[in-house]
């Protein structure tokens, strides 16, 4: 019966050979978050850690197109709330106008009423001083028609008021739209991290160390390329403000990918790129597939210090390029701001802002 007993339970292994291929293939199998991996699986048998780090920076590379997204519609919804801010503070100018028009015009009422309970006509017979009578007639008569272009200005302003107040209502229609598409592609994005760190969570801690260790070996050599270039060509720009971006971001290296943050204490990858150049004096988009637009398109062979450089066929990562084939980018959560080759990404074009 114990050889039975220990038939039916055998020792626990370690994940090695066949069982930790099987195991990685479990981990994919699963990944998108409850069910079947995204895409179509991966059937190559080769090692393990290679098939989860490509999984996983395919799950990277989507949360990032989303997070892109993401930043434009906060972009766009930041706009709309500006826009109806300054509508509102144009209807409450508006509104005191028309009331201040309206007090004006009840207290000239007044005036017309209080005078006018007796016929003008014995107003005339009556009066010790017709000369001075006539004089006030005259003056009324033109207060009759100032009080006629009072009640049509008062209109006026009406429509102008409503016009505002609608304006107002599509501009909070448009921030409310934005918002609930700010929730959406969060929630997407968060979607995708979580994924690749469900993959990364089932890998034992040398086979994750080593997954992770292949994007740091990689900014290693770029970090090596670097030093070992003289600090003259590493600063050549085409201009001081190009420098002067490129100066800002090797004052960030280090500094953590922080989702959706243009700075100072962390970055998204467009987030960086635009503090480098706003530190330049220069505005850039919020997305990197805006930032793509923003300046003159140059080839990959004429590269210069302070480019941009854009990756993928979405144009979902942006980094700044430094000479020598290296830029410096903000990667991904966990990885922090750092130097790499321009080839370890599908490049997509490059723009030189100024």
């Amino acid at each position: 019966m114990a050889a039975v007993a220990s038939h039916r339970k055998p020792r626990r292994r370690s994940l090695t050979g066949t069982t930790a291929r099987t195991a990685v293939t479990l981990a994919l199998a699963s990944a998108a978050g409850g069910g079947a991996l995204e895409g179509t699986a991966l059937a190559d048998p080769g090692p393990g850690t290679a098939r989860v780090k490509a999984e996983v920076d395919r799950l990277h590379q989507e949360a990032e197109e989303v997070t892109e997204k993401y930043n434009g519609a906060r972009e766009k919804a930041v706009k709309a709330q500006q826009a109806l801010d300054g509508l509102r503070d144009e209807a409450a100018r508006r509104t005191q106008r028309l009331n201040a028009s309206r007090n004006a015009l009840g207290s000239l009422a007044t005036a017309q009423y209080r005078s006018g309970g007796i016929d003008p006509a014995l107003q005339l017979a009556l009066s010790s001083a017709p000369d001075q009578y006539l004089e006030r007639a005259s003056l009324m008569d033109r207060a009759g028609s100032r009080q006629a272009t009072a009640v049509a200005g008062i209109r006026h302003q009406l429509r102008g008021l409503d016009q505002v107040r609608d304006q107002a209502g599509d501009r909070l229609a448009d921030l409310r739209g934005h918002q609930a598409e700010l929730r959406t592609q969060k929630k997407a994005a968060h979607r995708k991290l979580a994924a690749a760190e469900r993959l990364l969570d089932r890998l034992t801690a040398k086979q994750r160390a080593a997954v992770l260790r292949q994007d740091d070996h990689a900014a290693e050599s770029a970090d090596r390329a670097d030093r070992g270039a003289p600090r003259t060509a590493r600063l050549k720009a085409p201009n001081a403000r190009a420098a002067q971006a490129v100066s800002f971001a090797y004052g960030a290296l280090g500094k953590p990918y922080v989702w959706g943050a243009t700075g100072p204490d962390g970055f998204d990858c467009s987030g960086l790129t635009q503090a480098s150049w706003r530190a330049a004096g220069v505005a850039l988009p919020r997305t990197s597939y805006t930032q793509i637009n923003a300046g003159q398109r140059v080839p990959r062979s004429e590269l210069a210090p302070g480019d941009l450089v854009f990756f993928y066929s979405g144009i979902s990562h942006v980094g700044l390029y430094i000479g020598n084939g290296q830029m410096i980018h903000a990667p991904r959560p966990g990885a922090p701001v750092r130097l790499a080759p321009i080839d370890q990404m599908p490049f997509a074009g490059a723009s030189r802002p100024a």
